[in-house]
């Protein structure tokens, strides 16, 4: 049985009630039942974890190595400030996919850019909560 893991960084357990206009009215219970979703029929276990902390999600990446085949991360703001969870992703080899809601290319300028990006496997913006199931496919398809 293969096992994945899905991080979730600042205000993401606020999904459903945060801008729905920006990011949907699914919460995150739904985000996670969807992915569990996909990775059932291939048995695969799904172990998913949010934090508002930095500190916290580095520690969760920390002790993924030799646990997980791969995290579906969404960052979220942390995305574009910390070089922390940048170093943190670089330290181990378990492959990350970044994944954002929102199309984070059409939205403040400051949002543009990505300190994570080139320490992750892949990146998916804009698609919705379909990003994370689309990440998840893409693990279960990399790992036969």
């Amino acid at each position: 049985m293969g096992k994945l893991l899905l991080l979730n960084g600042p205000n993401l357990n606020r999904l459903g009630k945060r801008e729905p206009d920006v990011y949907g009215s699914e919460t995150l219970q739904d985000i996670e039942k969807n992915v569990r979703n996909v990775l059932e029929p291939y048995q695969f276990q799904l172990d998913s974890k949010q934090s508002n902390h930095e500190g916290e999600l580095i520690d969760w990446i920390h002790d993924a190595e030799g646990k997980y085949r791969g995290i579906i991360f969404n960052p979220g703001a942390y995305t574009h400030t910390s070089i922390a969870l940048r170093d943190a992703i670089s330290s181990i080899t378990v492959p990350v996919i970044e994944v954002h809601i929102s199309n984070v290319h059409k939205r403040e300028s400051f949002r543009h850019t990505s300190m994570l990006a080139p320490v992750c496997s892949g990146q998916i913006v804009g698609l919705g909560t379909k990003g994370y199931r689309l990440a998840a496919m893409y693990f279960l398809e990399s790992n036969k």
